[in-house]
């Protein structure tokens, strides 16, 4: 690991990249050596000397943005959403590609930097086989433009993965009519979504059986909540080659 990590802020312009940079110049042992953003030059961030880059652009630009940072042998931290299991599969196979596996180049993946927000994700899978029902409510901004969220998506992921595992039927729902208001279904788990003025990031976890409810709820007010995972994230991607998915796997959560 360099003593001094260069840090180049892809989405710089925006409301989390702003947020990053301000964060990254604060932050001991990191330097913010290149600001992108839509517009601009890619040589701006090869040719900046940056060994991590953060992207906080969107969707239909952010894959592109990884292969082009592994191109160039920076290691990749993302916190925009829109990815699928296809999408992180091409990021696999180009970072098995000799030239970048030899570079031991990282990638993380993050759908939520919140330590509340990774808590509560981890939490509610570990909770997931001890209730018969399950639901999930994510409320945000209504500038984002993507739903369910990514965090909820990775929520319900790991719910349904830890209900498989433990041979678990899906949650009982005997509803005939009106599908279109029970929510999206991930991999059998509804997750429904509320776009409100006001509102920045916030999760609500619904677990139920007979006589009992258990409810994990998450609420960040600001972004700069979202900056000590950010900042862990920078840290640790350097020393983890390869594709990492979600910050709760560089937390000690055994």
């Amino acid at each position: 690991m360099p003593e001094t990590i260069n840090v180049a802020v892809l989405g710089a312009a925006g409301r989390m990249g702003r947020t990053v940079c301000d964060a990254i110049e604060a932050a001991a042992g990191l330097e913010l050596v290149a600001r992108y953003d839509a517009g601009d030059d890619f040589s701006v961030v090869r040719e900046s000397g940056a060994h991590v880059a953060v992207d906080f652009t969107v969707p239909g630009v952010t894959e592109a943005n990884v292969h082009a940072l592994l191109d160039a042998g920076i290691h990749a931290v993302v916190g925009t959403t829109g990815w699928t299991d296809e999408s992180r599969q091409r990021v696999r196979e180009h970072l098995a590609q000799p030239a970048v596996a030899a570079a031991r180049t990282g990638v993380l993946i993050a759908p939520n930097f919140g330590l509340s927000a990774v808590l509560a994700m981890t939490f509610a899978a570990r909770a997931a086989r001890y209730f018969e029902s399950v639901e999930v409510i994510e409320l945000h901004h209504p500038d984002k433009i993507d739903a369910p969220s990514g965090t909820a998506r990775h929520t319900a992921a790991a719910i349904a993965a830890a209900r498989a595992d433990a041979g678990m039927a899906p949650s009982p729902d005997a509803t005939e009519t009106g599908h279109d208001a029970r929510g999206a279904d991930v991999d059998g788990v509804r997750v429904h979504a509320v776009r409100l003025r006001g509102l920045v990031a916030h999760e609500e976890i619904l677990f139920g059986n007979v006589g009992e409810q258990l409810s994990i709820r998450q609420d960040s007010f600001d972004r700069v909540s979202f900056m000590p995972g950010v900042l862990l994230a920078v840290r640790e991607v350097v020393t983890r080659p390869g594709l990492t998915v979600g910050l709760e796997n560089v937390l000690d959560l055994s």
